[in-house]
């Protein structure tokens, strides 16, 4: 008899068929574009751990522009703030670009993340510490608010 799939199975499972999607400003198209903000959002909605969001309309450098912390407001709807050096599958991973914080990732395995990633015009796996890039913006995790009391590696 097999293990029964955990729910950070799922949401990585889910995450990795994404791979490779192109990078597009606020698309959410499995294999035809997707953005970093756009990306978990459909990951989560798709597994029905969140409700489907309205994201509204967005320029692809408002991070530069405002103070307001638009993502980490939509995250924080569904997502807790976590203290740890070391993330479970499934969570968040958040980074600041421009004045706030901009970009999401799902930890895979930390310091593994998947995420969309307009350098890389995809879906990409990635380090978040061994790419410079994205360690020096690191801001944080964030779980799951009704994932289980043992993290989302929970049954």
């Amino acid at each position: 008899m097999t293990e029964p799939e955990t729910l950070a199975n799922r949401i990585t499972s889910t995450a990795l068929t994404w791979l490779n999607t192109p990078y597009h400003h606020e698309a959410r198209i499995k294999g035809v574009g997707v953005d970093c903000g756009q990306f978990p959002a459909a990951v989560f909605e798709s597994l029905g751990l969140i409700p489907p969001l309205d994201i509204e309309p967005y320029p692809p450098d408002w991070h530069f522009h405002r103070d307001e912390e638009r993502y980490l407001e939509i995250v924080e709807k569904h997502f807790q703030k976590i203290d740890t050096d070391t993330p479970q599958p499934g969570d968040l991973a958040l980074f600041k670009y421009g004045r706030v914080i901009s970009h999401g990732s799902i930890v895979i395995a930390w310091p593994t993340i998947i995420h969309a990633y307009i350098t890389a015009q995809a879906v990409v796996l990635d380090n978040a510490i061994t790419n410079l890039d994205l360690a020096k913006r690191l801001k944080g995790f964030w779980r799951l608010k009704n994932a289980p009391a043992a993290g989302v590696s929970g049954g």
